[in-house]
């Protein structure tokens, strides 16, 4: 047994789920150099939604973003996520357009490449992944993790073999929603180290509650890498929280060999920082539900449909909305729900409950 290694996402997935993805690069730049010297696998900085976010709302250049950072961190890769065909964006753009923007991204900094695809189609990921690899990056293929009467744990194998066939570095178990029991955990990554030599990144959000016990039974079947988030932006739709994640497998054979006194400074750092944000932290997207089990939205999802429902006036319906989910999940047949998907299934769902009428309203995105 390895010790197991850390992506830090408190740059990326941790503020995207916690406060609306609105952390500013001037509140990342002065703590970046602190975090470099951790010792983490890798940290999530770029990519998801923080692409549309620098632009559409903090009149900031991702670029510039990217560039920064890339000058803080020497020694810990920089990773992005990356929506396959979607790219940063919402909707599949052409293969040029996949081709220049992963070749400026690795350019201006990213070392290690997440490729997903919303509904795991591998065709979605396949372009990515080769030019990602044509520039000598890590590629971490992913499998969207869900539950469904239509997806099994061999298709999940499967898809991790084909991405293992068409070069993938790694493979990440993507757990949106944090849905992933223990045994469901230490099974899959169980399958995954015997059926592939892929690395295996377990990534969970902590929205149902159980995630760290399932982090710990992937460290038993023998799981490479976890993503954490440091504990002032960690659990909730988060992930869950790197120090005590750290101190949890000290003297184990996973001890991460990482300083909880360096991790502290960090903390107190983000301390302030989330002191700042505290008017977009929703109480919502931070307390732990079970129903999450039912409903399966993601973290950064939650947060977007209560300021929807909010600007609707119409958070009384919150509760209408969330049983609307599954069965407009059902009847779209049962995709994985993260972006662009999620969104797509919400906004249906928010249209049929305050519609009055179920589709009476259908979304162009679902029409597509």
């Amino acid at each position: 047994m390895a010790k197991v290694r850390f992506t830090e996402t408190a740059l990326r997935d941790a503020h995207q789920s916690l406060l609306a993805t609105r952390m500013r690069t001037r509140d990342m730049i002065p703590i970046a150099e602190e975090m470099d010297k951790v010792g983490y696998f890798s940290v999530e900085a770029w990519g998801g939604a923080t692409f549309d976010t620098c632009i559409r709302y903090l009149n900031e250049d991702p670029w510039e973003r990217l560039r920064n950072l890339k000058s803080e961190f020497n020694k810990t890769p920089i990773q992005m996520l990356l929506r396959g065909q979607n790219l940063v964006g919402y909707k599949h753009y052409p293969d040029d357009i996949v081709t220049k923007f992963v070749e400026k991204s690795y350019e201006n900094g990213v070392d290690i490449f997440r490729v997903f695809d919303a509904l795991n189609d591998i065709r979605n990921m396949e372009k990515a992944i080769k030019v990602a690899k044509d520039q000598g990056a890590h590629v971490q293929g992913t499998i969207c993790y869900t539950i469904s009467p239509v997806h099994t744990l061999d298709d999940f194998v499967d898809l991790a073999k084909n991405l293992e066939a068409i070069d993938c570095d790694s493979v990440a178990i993507k757990d949106m929603a944090g849905l992933i029991s223990p045994a469901a955990a230490y099974e899959l990554v169980s399958k995954l180290k015997e059926e592939t030599d892929l690395l295996v990144d377990l990534h969970c959000h902590c929205t149902s509650g159980m995630t760290p016990i399932s982090y710990f039974a992937a460290c038993q079947a023998g799981v490479d890498v976890l993503d954490t988030a440091i504990s002032p932006l960690s659990w909730g739709t988060s992930q869950p929280p790197t120090e005590s994640m750290v101190a949890a497998l000290q003297g184990t054979p996973y001890d991460t060999g990482l300083d909880l006194k360096q991790l502290a400074h960090i903390k107190e750092y983000f301390d302030d920082i989330k002191e700042i944000y505290s008017s977009i932290l929703d109480p919502i997207a931070e307390s732990i539900d079970a129903d999450v089990l039912l409903y399966q939205i993601p973290g950064g999802m939650l947060s977007n449909l209560i300021s929807q429902l909010k600007e609707q006036n119409a958070l009384d319906r919150y509760d209408d909305v969330l049983e609307e989910m599954p069965r407009v999940r059902k009847d779209m047949g049962y995709p994985p729900l993260v972006t662009p998907t999620s969104q797509i299934v919400g906004i249906q769902a928010v249209m049929n409950v305050l519609g009055g009428e179920r589709y009476k309203t259908v979304s162009n995105e679902v029409k597509e």
